[in-house]
């Protein structure tokens, strides 16, 4: 496997890091760090490629708080300046490690995405009379920090460029707490290894996909499973041999124990594929595919919330309009017509 070098320079060149900023506000340019940030654009830039080119640049202090969608689960935001180097190293690593990376892994890649996931689980299904469905228990707190760097370095020889991969990673700030054993393990062992990443950071979620890359060659190459997608850590396998898939799960556990993560022991079945399958927040049966019902709560909640909001004066029209619009593309994917006018037509939209 091809290693690359000489890396660092292209990800400190002042138009990187430029490039990196623009991608880091997209979206956020009227947050109040990002215009303190922006108002001395250039000075600021330049500050942070003295540090990189020093190798004294130092990760802040991350802001965490919690969603719940349907779970609760802690999300770290980094400081802006932060997210810009995040993106500086992205820039150049990820044309390296794109390309090692199955067709049918969809997450947080370009031109790939929930959609054209979802199409893909739909074409396998209907063609599949079982499917082994199955997800990570705590995958991002579950990830192995030594593991991981492990992994990059099969891609990565450049000393500088892993300087700051190092950086990024042994900064992340402690997550939910996992304790898992493995074989080998005494009883201090999970408590000795560093473990976690931020599920805010750009980095983190390509480090996930790469983390779970060998894994995906693993079920394609040596389980010989033709019919595979992963989205992040939510992977599905299809058959029409129970047999075959039942002993693939055999095979995946003791794999990914290697990585020191485990599938979720409730969550991941193998069943008929007539009897539906719920994946990325719709529910695809042999005829119809459904939104399902706590994801649909969920957005009638956030739908009478932003009514609310318009109604007081505190959104725009326009802000409501592309909310909305960006929620009934989702919702085209499946066989929702009545379903949209019927939620459209219940809502209000006049301010008092």
């Amino acid at each position: 496997m091809k290693r690359h070098g000489n890396l660092y320079p292209q990800i400190i060149e002042f138009e990187n890091i430029l490039a990196a900023a623009r991608k880091a506000q997209k979206g956020k340019r009227f947050r109040e760090n990002v215009l303190a940030f922006n108002y001395n654009l250039e000075g600021e830039l330049a500050k942070l490629q003295k540090e990189l080119v020093e190798n004294t640049y130092q990760p802040g202090k991350y802001r965490t708080f919690y969603i719940k969608e349907p779970k609760s689960r802690m999300i770290s935001a980094a400081p802006y300046r932060d997210r810009v180097v995040h993106h500086a190293l992205c820039n150049i690593i990820t044309p390296i490690i794109e390309p090692t990376f199955i067709a049918d892994s969809y997450a947080n890649r370009v031109g790939f995405g929930t959609h054209r996931a979802l199409h893909r689980f739909i074409k396998f299904a209907r063609s599949s009379k079982y499917v082994l469905q199955c997800d990570i228990q705590k995958y991002f707190p579950s990830i192995d920090h030594e593991m991981l760097k492990t992994l990059l370095r099969r891609k990565i020889k450049c000393p500088e460029t892993l300087w700051l991969i190092d950086t990024i990673i042994n900064n992340s700030n402690e997550q939910l707490p996992v304790v898992e054993y493995f074989d080998g393990d005494d009883l201090l062992t999970p408590l000795q290894k560093r473990r976690g990443l931020p599920v805010g950071n750009l980095t983190s979620q390509f480090f996930a996909n790469v983390y779970l890359n060998s894994f995906d060659h693993f079920v394609k190459e040596e389980l010989k499973v033709k019919k595979y997608l992963r989205y992040v850590d939510d992977f599905a396998l299809f058959s029409d041999d129970w047999g075959f898939l039942a002993q693939a799960r055999l095979a995946i556990e003791e794999y990914l124990a290697q990585l020191r993560v485990k599938i979720h022991p409730i969550k991941s079945q193998l069943f008929e594929t007539k009897h539906g399958a719920n994946f990325l927040g719709f529910r695809i049966l042999s005829d119809r595919i459904r939104v399902r019902t706590e994801n649909l709560r969920r957005a009638k909640r956030r739908l009478k919330k932003m009514q609310s909001h318009y109604t007081q004066g505190k959104i725009s029209l326009e802000k409501v309009s592309q909310s909305i619009q960006s929620w009934f593309a989702h919702l085209e994917h499946g066989d929702t017509w009545q379903l949209r006018q019927q939620i459209f037509t219940s809502l209000a939209w006049t301010r008092v």
